[in-house]
């Protein structure tokens, strides 16, 4: 039975394949985000039949929850769906080329290094400043904590042990500095810094998503340039250079882009943490370990993940609107947890 199915363009110009196991999986996915945004359009403290939203966002509607869903929901589930993609493909890019299953934005840094950023402008700089400039300065503390991350793991290239055990050593000192700051902050800026650490899309606008629209569309693309020298370094160094990859060069790049799709992610939506975890882990069980069919799936699930988490924070404790990241980690911990006792021996 063939597995795969290829497209070629009348011309010859374009052609790829795909695996057919992988595009049944990815439709699945697709219809059910999109009944994951049915039901959180239609469901909080104004309830709304799912049908009154089919017809509002065919433009077929009466107009009167305009409000309700394009300002308050639809913008803050859009986010939030983004947000989880990105974070997917960064924490399944950061498991191949540290070819480590523990791999992910949180665990080695770069979390660590956007949220450091981001209470300290919190903390000094918003009052003067404004907030608008959070999103940039989140990505800036990323992408220096990752520059320095690759630098003290450097010794004639770059090993993936290297790089996850100065990865966990960043993280364990940055997250002193964030409890510090948090501690000495004042009483308006504490609970501010504290909701955006634990991973918050309350109040998001069509701005947000505009702002990290890029990102996903360019980045997570861009990824799939690199599906055969991802795939190369799974199987190790010295097979990757013996097939022509330059390793060093390539992991920086991969990095990179991990980077990039976390540090925005994590600057729209704060330090949602674990879905770069869980994303790639679940993907691979659905339809294995070819890199290039991991991307477009852990995408769909990051997004998943962190969607359905704000739909049950925002409407599962009503009138209270909770941060979806508590639910992200309410399952991620336990998940991490499974992982420590599975690889235990490895």
């Amino acid at each position: 039975m063939n597995k795969m199915s290829v497209y070629r363009s009348r011309s010859g110009s374009v052609s790829f394949q795909f695996e057919k196991k992988t595009l049944t999986v990815f439709t699945v996915l697709v219809f059910i985000s999109t009944f994951i945004f049915l039901a959180g359009l239609s469901i909080g403290s104004t309830m709304l039949h799912p049908f009154t939203v089919i017809k509002h966002l065919l433009g077929i509607g009466s107009g009167e929850y305009t409000f309700i869903i394009d300002s308050l929901r639809l913008p803050r589930m859009t986010l939030a769906w983004l947000a989880g993609a990105a974070l997917g493909v960064s924490g399944l890019i950061l498991q191949g080329i540290i070819r480590n299953p523990l791999g992910s934005p949180d665990i080695i840094g770069i979390t660590s290094g956007a949220s450091v950023a981001a209470v300290m402008f919190i903390t000094y700089f918003a009052d003067s400043f404004g907030i608008k400039w959070l999103p940039p300065v989140a990505i800036a503390g990323a992408g220096t904590v990752s520059i320095f991350l690759y630098f003290l793991a450097w010794k004639k290239g770059v090993t993936p042990i290297r790089l996850v055990l100065v990865g966990i050593g960043l993280t364990a000192a940055l997250n002193a500095v964030t409890t510090m700051m948090i501690v000495l902050g004042n009483s308006y800026s504490t609970p501010q810094a504290y909701l955006w650490l634990t991973g918050s899309v309350y109040g998001a606008t069509w701005d947000d998503v505009y702002g990290l629209l890029p990102w996903v569309l360019i980045f997570i693309p861009l990824t799939l340039l690199f599906v055969r020298t991802a795939n190369a370094q799974q199987l190790g160094d010295h097979v990757a250079t013996g097939l022509g990859v330059n390793v060093p060069l390539h992991r920086f790049l991969l990095l990179f882009v991990s980077v990039a799709l976390a540090g925005a992610a994590v600057a729209f939506a704060g330090g949602i943490g674990f879905v770069g975890l869980m994303a790639p882990h679940i993907a691979r069980k659905l339809i294995g370990r070819s890199f290039g069919s991991l991307v477009p799936v852990s995408a769909m699930i990051g997004g998943m993940i962190v969607l359905l988490a704000d739909v049950v924070a925002r409407t599962a404790f009503l009138p209270l609107d909770l941060p979806a990241g508590i639910f992200v980690s309410g399952i991620g911990a336990p998940f991490f947890i499974y992982l420590l006792y599975r690889n235990r021996h490895q």
